[in-house]
């Protein structure tokens, strides 16, 4: 093979504008289509409109108006505006704010100067106008390019500053807005910050008890005990217990969603376990506190460190110079909450009712995990089932939110995607068939059940998330109707055992493809009769059309594709509106002709599949 050429030209400088076009996921994550809640455009919405939130924490505005009309967004606050002259360079310039220094932000998200100048180049339409005491400033990009800029004066128009972008369908391909997902960023928003009102597209929201309102709105099922609102300076927090299995957190810096939490969710776990165990001057395991427990917290601190610039984990240390965040958290909770269960001592009651019953479970099946403990780790050392990723005997850290695990439907499937990953980042687990159906057991059954086991111990979360080895776990199945079944079985055994995997964002289903359509020229992977009917219009007469079976049938070098940076993962979620219990009883209990019905009511079947893409 020869050597490529490697020489002064092929050495090259980018401008920010230039290398934020060609790498956007280095400062959005992914690109995506609109179909869940982390894709780029609404990363996009949330960079614009924490600027708007930071003018509220600020005491200036405290209202700001969204729009969403045929993909065309617009943010208006009520705040200062952004000073006249400047309108230009803090759009447009990276590493440009009014952040960095002085008194005019404080406790606020937007810090590195990177966000809205990332929507605007980004964006194959944006525009920012500023007010100021009826004066105004506007100015138009195109795909972060100046194109216009105007001046007025004497304006009839309210102090502040108005965003109006269009993401760019040459980056991010074609896409749609989910309002589901933007009512719930919108609905963050207003918990943590009281007094705020926000209008999406005219309705309006508000929220008058903040973290309690989230919990409350949040819940799926009644809950043990009134949830127990702390509110104290800089920090607020609402805890609760359910009757499932695993821990679920919403965990805030100064308004920012953390998704996958960080250092204070660390310290908030560790705080309450040791002021209940405190409280009930009684040795109770950590596990047996939080197990079931349904919780928020939000803090606010100035110049948070957050692990990427998409801010969804905290890496602060300190909440404030010499003030650890461990400190923090934990003499708050020592004095607020153990006050509050002396005051209330029924909901004392309930909670340790709760806490010995988890004991007693664990201690339950503690010989079983300590000999399932024994088992994983005797075939830890010859695991076929697993294909483990090179990152975990590396330091590559920078790494470690590429990391993903493929659960894959026997050695057919197996074999492919390990020909075909990418070894450093990417793992395979390869399933024996059809997996237990274990709705309706106990947790027993994981240590029991010699797969589930292993596949505990290859992701590491038998004690809690935290450990976690992988940040996409991903059921890779055909899309058959055995394929189905075992994606169903594998997430019933997610839903019912490790919810927060769940609510943490880390599971995810693989999109295999359905067909293949070629000709010479072109080559389209299909996932839906729709699409094999496009690309048939688009090759032509000649198209080769395969009928992916299974992924035993896709070649290594296809699969390449799949499992790459073209991948198609649908997000599992879990939200207020799906009460666990009662979905595992609907879908995997023992009623049968209910089902049955239900899948007659709801099939479709080929013909009407290609009805529709003709149509």
């Amino acid at each position: 093979m020869p050597v490529a050429a490697y020489d002064d030209d092929a050495i090259k400088t980018l401008s920010p504008r230039e290398h934020l076009r060609l790498r956007p996921g280095m400062y959005i994550g992914k690109l995506g289509d609109g179909s869940q809640p982390d894709d780029g455009i609404y990363v996009l919405i949330k960079e614009t409109v924490d600027n708007s939130i930071d003018e509220f924490i600020m005491g200036a505005g405290n209202r700001i108006d969204i729009t969403i009309e045929e993909n065309v967004v617009t943010v208006r606050d009520y705040g200062r505006g952004i000073p006249l002259k400047s309108l230009s360079a803090a759009v447009s310039q990276m590493n440009t704010g009014g952040k960095y220094a002085g008194d005019a932000f404080k406790k606020t998200v937007g810090l590195n100067g990177v966000g809205v100048k990332a929507v605007n180049m980004l964006s194959s339409e944006f525009t920012a106008r500023s007010v100021r005491d009826g004066e105004a400033h506007t100015v138009t990009f195109a795909k972060g390019l100046e194109v216009s800029d105007k001046w007025e004066s004497g304006v009839d128009e309210r102090t502040g500053t108005c965003i109006t972008f269009r993401v760019d369908e040459e980056i991010f391909g074609e896409y749609s807005y989910n309002m589901d997902f933007v009512e719930q960023m919108v609905r963050n928003y207003t918990y943590l910050n009281l007094g705020l009102k926000i209008y999406l597209n005219g309705q309006e929201y508000v929220s008058k008890n903040g973290l309690l309102d989230l919990v409350n709105d949040n819940l799926s099922e009644e809950p043990l005990y009134p949830p127990i609102h702390l509110s104290g300076e800089d920090i607020e927090v609402v805890i609760t217990h359910g009757t499932g299995y695993g821990e679920s957190y919403y965990s805030f810096v100064n308004g920012q969603y953390t998704s996958q939490g960080g250092t204070h969710q660390a310290a908030f776990r560790a705080s309450i376990a040791k002021v209940v165990k405190e409280f009930y001057h009684k040795d109770y395991d950590p596990s047996d506190v939080r197990t079931s427990i349904i919780a928020a917290v939000s803090i606010r601190m100035n110049d948070p460190v957050f692990e990427s610039q998409t801010k969804i984990r905290l890496g602060s240390k300190e909440v404030a110079p010499g003030v650890s965040m461990q400190q923090f958290v934990g003499d708050f909770l020592s004095v607020n909450l153990d006050n509050y269960l002396h005051k209330h001592p029924e909901t004392a009651q309930v909670l340790q009712k709760k806490i010995v019953e988890n004991e007693k479970e664990r201690k339950a099946i503690s010989g079983i995990q300590k000999k399932a403990r024994e088992t994983a780790k005797k075939v830890a050392v010859n695991n076929r089932k697993l294909r483990d990723c090179k990152i975990h005997l590396t330091d590559k850290h920078d790494l470690a939110e590429q990391t993903m695990i493929f659960i894959t439907e026997g050695l057919s499937a197996m074999g492919p995607i390990t020909a075909s990953r990418n070894a450093m980042t990417q793992a395979v687990f390869c399933l024996r068939g059809k997996p237990l159906n274990c709705y309706g057991l106990t947790k027993k059954v994981v240590y029991d059940n010699e797969e589930f086991n292993l596949l505990q111990s290859a992701l590491n979360i038998e004690e809690d998330m935290d450990n976690l080895r992988y940040n996409k776990v991903i059921i890779a199945t055909d899309a058959d109707v055995d394929g189905m079944h075992i994606r169903l079985l594998m997430t019933s055994f997610f839903v019912q055992f490790f919810p927060d995997l769940i609510r943490s964002g880390h599971l995810y289903i693989l999109q295999t493809p359905l067909f293949r359509v070629r000709n010479k020229k072109e080559n389209y992977y299909c996932y839906s009769e729709e699409e094999r009917q496009r690309a048939k219009r688009r090759c032509g007469p000649t198209a080769e059309i395969t009928r992916f079976k299974g992924l035993g049938e896709i070649s290594p070098e296809e699969f390449k594709d799949l499992i790459g940076d073209q991948m198609r993962l649908d997000k599992v979620r879990l939200t207020k509106d799906d009460p666990i219990s009662d979905l595992l009883e609907f879908y995997m209990g023992k009623n049968t002709y209910e089902r049955q019905g239900f899948i007659i009511d709801n099939l479709r079947i080929e013909e009407d599949l290609v009805e529709d893409a003709v149509s």
